[in-house]
């Protein structure tokens, strides 16, 4: 299966680091910018555990996004609010949501598992210089915000180049578009620019990520609503 086979690939790197900037741009091209890290580890048997953490502008700094991605069923996420100083749980039927004022959404942070969806084979087809496979993905969750979604697939690497998104009305709501992609490791395919953009409002947002250290000494309890709390 396809893309059974493009998530095998990019499994086994343990765990990394990176920074990220995302920029985001209203309707009339005005932008802001935020600079976050990011922190991931597999977990045998289940889905990876990811960590934001937001360091400027000061009015987000310290603001800490744990997700705890599962293979099947809603990933458990926890949101760190400093100016509160408590963890705030994203229910499932809530992940659908802006993360932090963004075109990404909650649902959108986790890690993409392949049982938490239908594919279908559509077509193959040229996307700018590469040859890509197409799929639709159909989401088996009632709770997430897309009813179904189209995926582009680099045919050589299987890299995500281009994924539309299609609201619970089948309205294309969103496109991802994941660029300059460099290769960690000797195998690790990761996109150095992933960009968002919203259709309806006419709102984007860019993530930038730099700076990748893998095979760190980062542990599970890392990645525990405690450790949320203590993000800076």
């Amino acid at each position: 299966m396809i893309a059974t086979d493009a998530r095998q690939r990019v499994k086994g790197f343990g765990n990394f680091t990176a920074d990220l900037t995302m920029t985001l741009r209203n309707k009339r091209g005005q932008e802001s910018k935020r600079e976050l890290r990011l922190k991931v580890m597999e977990v045998e048997g289940d889905g990876d555990r990811t960590i934001f953490v937001f360091d400027r502008p000061r009015n987000v700094k310290g603001t800490g996004f744990l997700v705890h991605a599962r293979r099947s069923g809603p990933d458990d996420q926890w949101l760190y609010l400093p100016a509160l100083k408590r963890v705030k749980r994203i229910s499932s039927s809530r992940q659908s949501g802006s993360f932090m004022g963004s075109e990404f959404s909650y649902e959108d942070m986790g890690t993409v598992e392949v049982e938490k969806y239908t594919h279908r084979f559509v077509r193959e087809e040229a996307c700018g210089k590469l040859q890509c496979l197409v799929l639709e993905r159909i989401p088996k969750s009632r709770d997430s915000g897309y009813s179904r979604m189209l995926i582009w697939l680099d045919q050589e690497e299987l890299r995500y180049i281009r994924t539309q998104y299609f609201d619970r009305r089948n309205k294309h709501l969103k496109t991802m578009n994941a660029e300059d992609y460099k290769k960690y490791l000797g195998r690790f395919w990761r996109a150095s620019k992933v960009s968002m953009t919203n259709h309806l409002t006419g709102k984007s947002t860019v993530l930038r990520w730099s700076n990748y250290k893998f095979n760190t000494d980062l542990e599970l309890s890392d990645f525990s609503r405690t450790a949320l709390k203590r993000v800076r």
